[in-house]
């Protein structure tokens, strides 16, 4: 049994195609079937099922399949180490993100060049998906890193969290909505601030919920909240058709949350991944769109943007990663660069977006758990 051939195990796997795993390996198909075919008579087991459209794990695949990537990132880790007293860094990075988010909200991109720029010979593997695939694909190995916006209050077993940002969900209705009118008539409300018991960069499950009681302010059209306005309480979202992020994700779980909160089920009549979209259906009269205060300035003419108070439904997005931190040195490095810049590239991008009250951005948190080998 050969690394090459559990690798090439693994990426047959990750791509559910020989085809695709030949061509992220940049190897001949062939080559990459007589491996996985010389691994599987080796180990007396048909390890995938070759007979549908996709490649998927059989039986004792799927038992081998955590074995095989433990393998590999004890490899890596062992290259790593010796590359550690040359100076060198190499590997493969696996970074999840969050499918529809714009690239400049987190300054991202930026993030990686500098890092390959110091690192040139580490490789990135970037995967979009929902907050729920992602983590469920960081529980099983299959990332080392991934900015999610959590769908639950708390992170799944064996992950953690480092909270970068934590804002409140606002509703989006077209300026002539009675939603305005209500809007326009109510007592003006405080700010919404952030969740009581939220520590600066907080990780791991003491992070604070996506979802709790407070009150908001209505945003007039085009743009910021100001302090004083009015807003509406959620309750005002009964029975009305919405617009909203996909299920899985974190702002979709903080609506359920909020809404369940308040005593009623959300009628979500429309999905969308992208918030432009989700405005453009508002624009049409479509329903209510509910998103990230963030994603909500740009509402552009003929849309209004009001708070919604009583509870205050609050979405975060969070750098998660398994709580003993990536097997691979690459990995670990990056996660440190990560960890302390994208919350510093959010707090500049910030300036003149919502107020600090409303749209909370964390410092940069203490190494992140399972880095301390490589400092």
């Amino acid at each position: 049994m050969e690394l090459r051939q559990l690798r090439y195990f693994v990426t047959v796997v990750e791509e559910e195609s020989f085809t695709r795993a030949a061509a992220r390996l940049h190897l001949a198909q062939p080559g990459v079937s007589a491996q996985v075919q010389q691994l599987e008579r080796e180990l007396g087991q048909r390890l995938l099922d070759r007979t549908g459209r996709r490649v998927t794990l059989t039986e004792a695949g799927e038992a081998i399949l955590p074995h095989a990537r433990a393998a590999l990132a004890a490899a890596d880790a062992v290259r790593g180490t010796a590359d550690g007293f040359t100076g060198l860094l190499r590997g493969r990075v696996r970074l999840g993100t969050l499918t529809g988010a714009p690239a400049d909200e987190f300054g991202l991109p930026g993030v990686l060049a500098d890092f390959h720029d110091a690192h040139p010979g580490v490789e990135f593997a970037l995967s979009e998906d929902t907050s729920a695939r992602l983590l469920a694909a960081l529980q099983r190995g299959e990332l080392d890193m991934a900015l999610v916006g959590p769908p639950d209050e708390h992170p799944p077993p064996g992950l953690s969290f480092q909270v970068l940002l934590d804002e409140p969900l606002v509703a989006v209705v077209p300026t002539d909505d009675p939603l305005t009118v209500s809007a326009d008539g109510t007592e003006p409300a405080a700010e919404p601030g952030p969740r009581d018991g939220v520590n600066a960069g907080a990780v791991a499950g003491d992070a604070a919920p996506a979802s709790g009681s407070g009150s908001g302010s209505a945003v007039p059209p085009g743009g910021s909240g100001s302090p004083g306005s009015p807003g509406i309480p959620l309750t005002a979202l009964r029975g009305r058709a919405l617009i909203s992020l996909p299920a899985g994700t974190g702002a979709r779980g903080a609506l359920e949350r909020g809404c369940a909160a308040a005593g009623f089920r959300p009628a979500v009549a429309f999905e969308a991944s992208a918030p432009p979209v989700l405005l453009q259906l508002a624009a049409r009269g479509l329903g209510v769109a509910v998103l990230p205060y963030g994603t909500a300035t740009g509402a552009g003419p003929g849309l209004r943007t009001l708070v919604l108070t009583d509870p205050c439904p609050r979405a975060r997005i969070a750098l998660a990663r398994r709580t003993a931190g990536p097997a691979g040195s690459a990995a670990r490095a990056f996660l440190r660069v990560l960890a302390t810049a994208l919350p510093e590239r959010l707090g500049h991008q910030a300036t003149g977006r919502p107020p600090a009250s409303a749209r909370t951005v964390f410092a940069p948190s203490p190494r992140p758990s399972g880095a301390a080998a490589d400092a």
